[in-house]
């Protein structure tokens, strides 16, 4: 496949960027399919990266989108709409939880819990002012601001972003020992990923959630689920603290609860938490605006009925079956997680972003994380002749 004339034209204007997860440009989409400008069709398995879960242009939530746009799309965040309100009661009820907190993006979504966790600290648990510190874990990854990536372990996303700003303490994932050992007097929050996706779909020791919610209660500590990425249905169950039967004091989400229609995130805690925020000392611009609300509300209605879950875990026991028969020569690991893989290349053959770039050319979009690791997140409306196909593709660009 040839590069597009449109993304050459791009880049001969703007210059190039290595940020471009692959070399085409995408048109349209349906289903678990996009077309690039050319004609060119692929099996769009970037799904948990680009927020679509539930494939492209789902007739649900263009329905809810299209219904809203003959309404009303934003409105000043000093007023409340018809939209808002069923958006923030069912997500709250999906999550258990008494608030919620609507805004665009991942990264803000973490920001505000880390505002959150600050103030609640000072505020209920009795932390000397500027005292509070966070723990976090190695691998990590809760967005690109500042105050994020100055927690990052990741060279790539730290080197020329400082100044950091200080107040977290990062500890290896997995290990129950190192966190129990970092948490101190002076800690309000403890912020994990139940699995970390962009380190490639690493999942933790068996147990190992519940001994950081024991952790978290033993030390008067929030546990912050950043479930952005590993939520809503993409682990086989709506949030993937529910594996363990965990509930953390707040979850954050994002990306899936768009609904590849439109950027969606929220913070959900209870009241206790979430009342630290007083009318001015927070605010997102077009948090909860009504277009947004209406798609997320639809959202979490098809979520609520538990049929996503369920898919989830069907087809990801077919991804996992599909995935075995690779050749065991080029993988070193493969891990999945309901409908979610990361598949570890084994040293001395094509690196990740080969393997990539290899598949796109041959029909199949994938993502490469940390130069050996590819990771999958087929959409949730895949079916399972098309995980088998998907597959091919993968084990032909690894070279067997």
């Amino acid at each position: 496949m040839n590069r597009s004339s449109d993304l050459t034209a791009l880049e001969e204007r703007y210059g190039a960027h290595n940020y471009h997860p692959l070399p085409v440009v995408l048109a349209e989409g349906e289903g678990a399919w996009v077309t690039d400008t050319e004609g060119n069709r692929y099996l769009d398995w970037l799904a948990a990266y680009s927020a679509v879960n539930f494939g492209h242009r789902h007739p649900r939530l263009v329905g809810a989108a299209k219904a809203q746009l003959d309404r009303l799309t934003l409105a000043s965040r000093a007023f409340h709409t018809d939209a808002l309100g069923p958006f923030l009661s069912g997500l709250a009820e999906l999550c258990g939880k008494d608030a919620v907190l609507p805004m665009n993006t991942g990264a803000e979504a973490v920001e505000t819990a880390i505002k959150a966790a600050r103030k609640w600290g000072y505020e209920r648990k009795g932390v000397a002012a500027d005292r509070a510190r966070i723990v976090v874990f190695d691998g990590n990854f809760h967005g690109r601001t500042t105050t994020i990536v100055g927690f990052s372990s990741d060279p790539s996303a730290r080197e020329g972003f400082g100044p950091f700003a200080p107040g977290f303490d990062s500890v290896p994932y997995g290990d129950a020992d190192a966190l129990t050992a970092a948490i101190g007097p002076d800690t309000v929050a403890v912020l994990v990923e139940p699995v970390q996706g962009e380190a490639g779909v690493l999942i933790p020791p068996a147990g190992y959630l519940r001994a950081v919610r024991e952790a978290c209660d033993r030390n008067g500590v929030l546990m912050i689920a950043d479930e952005i990425q590993s939520g809503l249905a993409r682990t086989g169950r709506t949030f993937a603290c529910d594996r363990e039967g965990v509930v953390p004091d707040v979850y954050l989400l994002g990306k899936a609860l768009g609904g590849g229609i439109v950027p969606v995130s929220a913070v959900a805690a209870d009241r206790e938490v979430m009342d630290v925020f007083t009318p001015g000392t927070h605010g997102s611009t077009f948090g909860g605006n009504p277009l947004a609300a209406a798609v997320g509300t639809e959202v979490v209605a098809m979520l609520a009925t538990g049929e996503w879950q369920a898919r989830a875990q069907d087809l990801g026991k077919h991804l996992e079956a599909a995935l075995a028969g690779l050749d065991p020569s080029r993988v070193d690991a493969v891990r999945v997680c309901g409908l979610w893989a990361g598949v570890d290349l084994a040293d001395g053959g094509p690196t990740a972003r080969e393997v990539c770039e290899r598949a796109a050319r041959n029909g199949l979009l994938c993502k490469e994380t940390h130069h050996r690791t590819v990771r999958i997140a087929p959409p949730l409306v895949v079916e399972p002749d098309e995980i088998d196909r998907g597959v091919a593709i993968l084990r032909e660009a690894m070279g067997g």
